[in-house]
């Protein structure tokens, strides 16, 4: 079994996550509140396992949809170089000049250029992150720019998004993902059209968003709207390879889609179930919605122990589908759970917090709280027992 550095969190606070259903708790204050916690979990819960960076075909274009060829980003902790060589699969580099360090794209630019050119003294990389010129070192004895390329980073896109490992040292991506794809490919999401996008920035651990995310016992106090399309105790969780948690829920009857009135204003998704809606997020940042009409996804950042940047986007079949009967139910939902989730985050930093049981419904968080209590402990989502 391969094992990681460990996080600065005691073993023993630790230990009541990892207990089954039924004696375990939830995760310590510490994982929540503290900066040092925080900090490790961007080097080797983001950056060192597989990121998402978002949609393939929205980060090769600029917003006045022009064709891009490199975009600067941030995965985990680390500078990363998107690049994408005309009629190529998209690169994944080190955003670090091999000279000084200095970022080549600065994280939230991106340009068309057919070069990579770093800003501080000139050298110059090819998009494949070769090394085709270096100022002043022509002459250089021993100096051969074939061995001060960009180092190359494990991409892959998946269904249509984009994974990075950016420190290189992940376990393949096909044993994170496991059998994940087996669900969402029968909705063919990249062949999905994007039509919305809300961002949101939400004053509470990434962590709390997701446990949120994977259970419905707060349901009936806070989605009267989401209860009255979907029963709160209906569906199951699954219990398959990878590293991501996930089950179902059910449309009452008479509900076609999960939207204020129940009734849908887009085409269906040919070959779904029309009456399930899956709920699955794939370790560490993408939360996937799966719905007989179109596929949300909540993809997360986070930005400080209690601030997470939150982009809700909406797909489906058709070019112009009318998004807003999904959007308006999915933004009051979002914002029933963001409230919840921020007054999670000032009791979470309370003296007086002690980890609380899992109720029988919360198995999902159970399994993700167990992922990540033994993620700390230096070992890999994808190989946790579930």
């Amino acid at each position: 079994m391969v094992t990681r550095a460990s996080a600065p969190i005691a073993a023993a606070a630790l230990e009541p996550a990892l207990r089954p259903l039924g004696s375990a708790t939830m995760l310590p204050a510490l994982a929540y509140t503290s900066d040092d916690v925080f900090g490790w979990e961007r080097r080797h819960l983001l950056a060192g396992s597989w990121v998402c960076l978002g949609r393939e075909d929205e980060l090769r274009r600029s917003d006045d949809d022009r064709l891009l060829t490199q975009r600067g980003v941030m995965a985990g902790d680390v500078s990363v170089l998107l690049t994408f060589p005309p009629d190529g699969e998209v690169l994944a580099l080190a955003n670090t000049c091999r000279h000084r360090g200095h970022e080549i794209v600065p994280v939230g630019s991106a340009g068309a250029r057919q070069a990579l050119l770093c800003p501080y003294h000139a050298w110059n990389y090819a998009l494949d992150g070769s090394l085709r010129k270096a100022p002043g070192f022509d002459s250089v004895a021993g100096f051969a720019p074939a061995d001060h390329g960009l180092v190359p980073l494990p991409v892959a896109v998946w269904h249509g998004w984009v994974f990075v490992n950016s420190t290189a040292d992940g376990p393949p991506f096909a044993d994170h993902v496991g059998a994940l794809g087996s669900l969402v490919a029968q909705y063919r999401p990249e062949t999905l059209v994007h039509r919305a996008r809300h961002r949101y920035e939400v004053a509470a651990n990434w962590k709390v968003i997701v446990e949120n995310y994977h259970e419905c016992y707060h349901c009936p106090l806070i989605h009267p709207e989401l209860c009255q399309v979907s029963p709160p105790t209906s569906g199951a969780n699954f219990d398959l390879p990878g590293a991501w948690v996930g089950g179902s829920m059910d449309l009452r009857d008479g509900a076609v889609t999960m939207s204020l009135s129940g009734e849908p204003a887009a085409t269906p998704i040919e070959g779904v179930d029309p009456r399930v809606v899956l709920y699955l997020g794939l370790f560490p940042n993408l939360l996937i919605s799966l719905h007989p009409d179109y596929v949300m996804t909540h993809l997360l950042t986070p930005v400080t122990p209690a601030l997470t940047a939150v982009e809700c986007s909406w797909y489906f079949v058709e070019a112009d589908a009318d998004p807003s009967y999904a959007v308006d139910f999915w933004d009051l939902t979002n914002r029933q759970d963001w409230a919840a989730c921020e007054s999670v985050q000032r009791g979470l930093a309370s003296p007086h917090f002690r980890p609380g049981p899992f109720a029988p419904n919360e198995d999902a968080v159970h399994v993700w709280v167990a992922m990540i209590a033994r993620a700390y402990q230096g070992i890999p989502p994808h190989v946790i027992a579930r």
